[in-house]
């Protein structure tokens, strides 16, 4: 798969701060030489993108066809969580992960989740104790600690998670952080434990305060969370300390664009051109110890060729030398993969959607486009025949969590936000332990999208009485098999009648998924119930 060739035109040099006119000479993969000297072409070579933090999982790919998609805009490598996977399968999810990523010429660098299951109040499929984080750490296919979720745990000293931050260090790699909303002396106990980056901060001021207590700061616009331009502001005054991530980007954004998507955007705002492109290559290779190359001789031939600098757009993707895309398309081959997954459960009935009016008011949860934070209020529920029941016309819906791990009795809560007139959603990608989430209007139509979800061991599925679109997911219920472009336009079927149902969310199914993820305020839920974040306990759905 390695080349050797000369390539010429005008060399951007992140790690010398300067653009000159050369040649590149590539052998077997390396770039042997640069040899500075006129040449007609002005096109311009520089280092590849790299994700600094990316759940591989969320894209519903797996990462032989992540990289097919993610290749053709410029990206030659990630940093990438398998946490998603670790809560279904342990330890063999991550294994599948990493032998995957290898069947390709593309750069995955994994890490070690730190926190699998997140909390002890949901059902996961896997536990990794610190003697298997320990484990992890030791291999070379393993590069840092994944995002600590666990915040409360890092402060209070927590042995068992101690034990995994020590067990990073002890093998020099980075650990990774996950603190949103943390602040004061609670925040510089947590970066005092060693972490050293925050993918969280969705406001400039505390992303200003975990930068003076050393920590860097991953920019993060994927699917669902997009703080791009809350926390861009930085660029111009602390360029050394960011990266660029998409932390969670389903299938048909990934067609449409990557890490390149930012660069743009930054550039086009006028901060500096070499201190947008460190952001999206140079400092994660830094900070990640990442053997990623950077336009030095010696280094792996990873580089990108385009014709605007200010408007970078990947016209040649060169990995280790293997020109792996052009003009767009993929040179990278279909890989088969194996299917292994955890999906236990069984039909659930309408009568387990069932919630009786107590004569108290509710509590609700309020989710936000564009966040992975959600709110809370409480309010008058709306009753028919002694139950609770979706309150369309005030946008007052079921939310409903089912495990997938066991047979068990449903969790029902209700929520504000997602905009449905008709029908249902479901998702078996429900971070962080991925049981079934489902919102809808009736729970005939909860009861038909979950149950499709069953039958397909796992997916996401839009349902009403008259459409219905599905996109099964069997590779632990979190992945496709099949290939990444068919995936994503599956998943824009699914979207656009997500949308034709009355959602009004950008990206409903991502904004779904969270709503199972504990770790993040303000009220959210899991198979065991209503989570109150604040108190971090299970709390009645009736006030």
């Amino acid at each position: 798969m390695k080349n050797s060739f000369t390539i010429g035109g005008q060399i951007v040099d992140l790690v010398n701060s300067r653009i000159f006119s050369g040649v590149v000479v590539v052998k077997d993969g390396k770039i042997s030489r640069i040899e500075e000297q006129p040449v007609g072409n002005t096109q311009y070579i520089m280092p590849g993108f790299v994700d600094a933090h990316v759940h591989i999982e969320s894209s519903m790919l797996v990462p032989s066809e992540f990289a097919r998609l993610a290749s053709c805009h410029g990206t030659v490598a990630t940093v990438s969580d398998p946490h998603e996977i670790a809560n279904v399968l342990g330890k063999e999810g991550i294994r599948y992960m990493i032998d995957n990523g290898k069947k390709v010429p593309f750069k995955f660098f994994f890490g070690a989740p730190s926190c699998v299951p997140s909390t002890a109040f949901e059902t996961g499929g896997c536990t990794l104790d610190a003697n298997a984080v320990e484990e992890l750490m030791a291999m070379p296919d393993i590069y840092y600690l994944s995002e600590v979720m666990n915040y409360p745990g890092v402060i209070n000293g927590d042995p068992e998670l101690m034990r995994k931050i020590d067990a990073a260090k002890k093998h020099n790699k980075p650990i990774d952080g996950h603190a949103p909303a943390v602040t004061g002396s609670m925040l510089r106990k947590y970066a005092e434990a060693g972490i050293t980056t925050e993918h969280e901060c969705f406001q400039l001021a505390g992303a200003l305060e975990k930068i003076q207590l050393g920590m860097k700061i991953l920019i993060r616009e994927g699917s669902a969370a997009k703080n791009f331009e809350a926390l861009i502001p930085l660029m111009a005054t602390r360029p050394d300390k960011l990266m660029f991530c998409s932390d969670d980007k389903h299938p048909d954004e990934l067609d449409d664009g990557h890490i390149d998507v930012l660069v743009r955007r930054a550039i086009a705002l006028g901060y500096d051109v070499m201190d947008v492109l460190r952001a999206a290559s140079f400092n994660a290779v830094k900070h990640y110890h990442l053997p990623v190359g950077l336009l030095q001789q010696g280094d792996d031939a990873d580089f990108i060729v385009v014709d605007d600098l200010r408007n970078p757009v990947a016209k040649q993707t060169y990995v280790r030398g293997v020109l792996v895309a052009e003009n767009g398309v993929s040179n990278i081959n279909y890989k088969e993969t194996e299917i292994p997954n955890k999906f236990n459960t069984e039909y659930i009935n309408a009568d387990q959607l069932f919630v009786p009016d107590m004569g108290k008011r509710i509590k609700v949860i309020r989710c936000l486009d564009g966040q992975l934070i959600t709110k809370s209020f409480i309010t008058q529920p709306k009753v028919e025949n002694g139950g609770i029941v979706s309150d369309v016309e005030n946008d007052i819906l079921k939310l409903v969590v089912v495990n997938r791990y066991h047979p068990a009795k449903p969790a029902v809560a209700f929520i504000k936000g997602f905009g449905l007139r008709r029908g249902a959603l479901a998702s078996s990608v429900a971070h962080d332990s991925h049981n079934i989430v489902a919102v809808g209007v009736t729970d005939k139509d909860i009861l038909h999208a979950v149950n499709l979800l069953i039958e397909h061991k796992g997916g996401v599925t839009a349902y009403c009485n008259t459409e219905m679109v599905a996109v099964p997911l069997p590779v632990a219920g979190l992945m496709s098999n099949e290939d990444g472009y068919e995936v994503a336009q599956a998943y824009q079927n699914a979207d656009a009648l997500a949308k034709r149902l009355g959602s009004t969310l950008y990206a409903p199914f991502m904004t779904l998924a969270f709503m199972a993820l504990l770790v993040i305020p303000e009220m959210k839920m899991s198979d065991q119930g209503l989570f109150d974040v604040k108190r971090f306990a299970i709390t009645s759905v009736y006030e």
